[in-house]
């Protein structure tokens, strides 16, 4: 079993403690894009701990195993798959096997947001509203991933002027479509769905990552799309598995317990941000919710971070 040092065998040790150190310094600093010029055997130090995922986080394990934690739940990843991460997550890393061979990218959306289709928006608010902190997959296209990673951490390196850093946009542009291409393919389309519910759930997605800090009722959705609240629930579970209410009432679970963690704001505040009338009627929400208070859970998370 490996440990988390930087003692690497072979002739390219000292490359691979640079690739980690550079890696770490990234994250410290809230880089928008942290990522590897290739392969390492082991994960930097910051990620030995639990670390709040303020990236989009992509691993591809292409050797060996790697266990990990999201959220105090536990996953392993084997060679040939590749870990999908989500924004807003605690992630620590845990075993590794000794033959580890790892790519490595975490970034964030907001830099390209405004280049992206509509669609693949709308797919990457999706993911956010799903109720696993991470995926474990054989997307059958690993290899081309870790060449995406190797090419961004490359240009990111070398990146010296306006041009350098257009074409890295460009190159997390399009490893965010192919990403957005493997979710839709294992969680829409294999549900074989038409094409036009695809594009009026997509509409649905972008209304409420718009609304839903305001709106949490179905009519409001439906009028939105001039559809009926019983048509377009209907829809909504035949593409994703959820209703409309479920979609937005993850949306608003979501958000209350990034705020909860990772923020000094107070349950009223928390409360008047979505629009509850007072704060015992946001505590009774929540608590429906996640079988928990609002307190109760702020002080889970606290006590877990501490005993870390």
């Amino acid at each position: 079993m490996a440990d988390f040092n930087f003692s690497f065998m072979g002739m390219d040790a000292k490359e691979q403690e640079m690739r980690l150190t550079r890696f770490e310094r990234d994250l410290t600093a809230g880089k928008d894009i942290c990522c590897l010029e290739g392969e390492v055997k082991a994960f930097p130090k910051i990620l030995c701990k639990p670390f709040l995922m303020n990236y989009v986080g992509l691993i591809v394990c292409e050797k060996g195993y790697f266990c990990f934690d999201v959220d105090k739940k536990k996953f392993t990843a084997r060679a040939g798959e590749t870990v999908f991460l989500s924004e807003g997550n605690n992630f620590s890393i845990g075993e590794l096997s000794d033959d580890l061979r790892v790519s490595i990218l975490f970034y964030h959306i907001d830099p390209i947001r405004e280049i992206l289709g509509s669609s693949i928006v709308a797919m990457y608010l999706y993911t956010t509203l799903t109720p696993e902190p991470c995926y474990v997959w054989t997307s059958g296209e690993e290899s081309d991933l870790a060449r995406y990673i190797a090419l961004l951490g490359r240009h990111r390196k070398s990146a010296q002027n306006p041009f350098d850093n257009h074409e890295c946009k460009l190159l997390l542009l399009a490893l965010t479509y192919r990403l957005c291409s493997i979710y839709s393919r294992r969680i829409i389309e294999e549900k074989n769905v038409a094409g036009h519910k695809i594009d009026t759930f997509i509409k649905l997605i972008r209304l409420i990552e718009k609304y839903y800090m305001q709106e949490r009722g179905v009519a409001f959705y439906a009028d939105k799309l001039c559809l009926s609240p019983k048509y377009l629930s209907a829809l909504s579970k035949s593409v994703c598995g959820y209703t409309v209410q479920e979609l937005v009432f993850r949306a608003i679970i979501r958000r209350s317990m990034l705020l909860l963690k990772n923020s000094n704001m107070t349950i009223q505040e928390i409360s008047n941000e979505f629009h509850f009338p007072n704060a015992s009627a946001f505590g009774t929400f929540f608590k429906k919710e996640t079988g928990l208070s609002p307190l109760h859970y702020r002080c889970a998370e606290e006590n877990s971070l501490s005993d870390m």
